[in-house]
């Protein structure tokens, strides 16, 4: 899970630099203050760098032995969320998490076809779309480029481009018949909430994300199943990596009765307490889980449980409990940290155990495969029928 507003805090690297600046204008008088700056562990940092750039004889890439550093800092940490990305990451990062981007409107993962990337999903009214292209299909060639297992990375990059721009793609269809098809660059906003009424007058809300816009889209889902007289609602919160703690607190708080929904202790102890109001969306609650449900993913299915009585339907869940910020470094790249752990508004934390849902129901992994592109049926869905069932709708 993600904070979005830091601290104001005066950064290493200004703090260095500042230091520096005092040892410059100050003299040997100021080693002093550097060494306070940033003490032994600094200053042997600092020592390495310039030895290897003014001794060592053999050929390096300065750019790929600071980065290799970065990140040997934090992996160093045994912190499995916490992580470092390079100025590139960073910036596709940005963007993912503003669910705004130029690109085709697809999202794509590198495992499920062999020298293809497989098309998990399309953005609805994207020029994907609109040029045919369907999840479960698999992009085998960008521009003339085939994909492989060792240009996977290079491949998505290049699909992406200037707005206007157009790329030629060699798809494979579902039946394995490949096609060419051209289609145009555009911005394109993701659809991170979607929702229908199923049989029963039970509404379903699909959450594929926390990030910017999602707690709207939630809001906007909710209002329209309960006007067309929803007698129950199901929050699908499978293969959700999280998002953002301000868009989970807006959606428990529009779900849950007034009391605390999320809380938050920093590494000083200092505390951050969430509540929601006294409205609520006044009838019986479900949710489904999985072990990729992630941070505010399952952490939405344990505060409704515990808040609101709801039935939570799956596997076990991930089991994530820190918070991260991100924090942008002076070349651009960027380290996330985990900096608070959070805990259900009972004082519950998820770390390392994660939810165990009741009733527990797995699915087979075709029934993965289909769930995890869209194409899974509601009635073949064992979890969600699971559910359904768990609420107790006609008894």
């Amino acid at each position: 899970m993600e904070q979005t507003k830091p601290k104001k805090t005066v950064s290493r690297t200004k703090a260095v630099i500042a230091c520096v600046l005092c040892l410059v204008i100050g003299g040997g008088a100021a080693l002093a203050g550097v060494w306070a700056c940033i003490g032994t562990d600094g200053l042997a940092l600092l020592q390495a760098d310039r030895l290897i750039r003014e001794k060592f004889v053999g050929e390096y890439d300065a750019t790929t032995h600071r980065e290799a550093t970065l990140e040997a800092m934090v992996d160093s940490l045994g912190d499995r969320w916490s992580y470092y990305l390079t100025p590139e990451e960073y910036e596709n990062v940005r963007d993912t998490r503003k669910n705004a981007y130029v690109g085709i409107g697809v999202t794509v993962s590198r495992e499920g076809a062999e020298n293809g990337l497989l098309i998990l999903a399309v953005t609805p009214g994207g020029p994907a779309e609109e040029a045919g292209l369907a999840a479960g299909e698999i992009i085998r060639s960008v521009d003339g480029q085939g994909v492989t297992q060792e240009n996977q990375d290079a491949i998505m990059d290049a699909i992406k481009g200037t707005e206007g721009s157009t790329v030629q793609l060699e798809v494979e269809g579902t039946d394995g018949a490949r096609r060419t098809v051209e289609v145009e660059r555009r911005t394109v906003r993701g659809v991170t909430a979607q929702w229908t009424m199923l049989e029963g007058d039970v509404g379903l809300i699909t959450i594929q994300n926390f990030y910017e816009g999602t707690a709207d889209l939630v809001s906007q889902g909710v209002e329209e199943l309960t006007g067309q007289g929803a007698r129950a609602l199901v929050l699908d919160v499978r293969n959700n990596p999280g998002g953002y703690v301000t868009e989970l607190t807006q959606i428990l708080d529009l779900l849950l009765p007034e009391g605390d929904i999320f809380v938050s202790r920093t590494k000083d102890g200092s505390e951050s307490v969430y509540t929601s109001d006294a409205d609520c969306v006044d009838l019986p609650l479900a949710v489904l889980v999985n072990g990729e449900s992630y941070s505010a993913a399952e952490f939405l299915a344990a505060q409704l449980r515990e808040s609101a009585g709801a039935v939570v339907a799956g596997t076990r869940t991930s089991g994530k409990g820190y918070s991260q910020m991100l924090y942008r470094l002076a070349d651009g790249s960027a380290i996330g940290l985990s900096t608070a752990r959070y805990y259900t508004g009972g004082g519950v934390s998820l770390i390392g155990t994660g939810l165990d849902p009741d009733p527990s129901v797995a699915l087979t992994q075709e029934a993965e495969e289909k769930l995890l592109v869209g194409q899974l049926p509601y009635e073949e869905d064992l979890q969600l029928q699971a559910a359904i069932r768990a609420l107790n709708l006609d008894s």
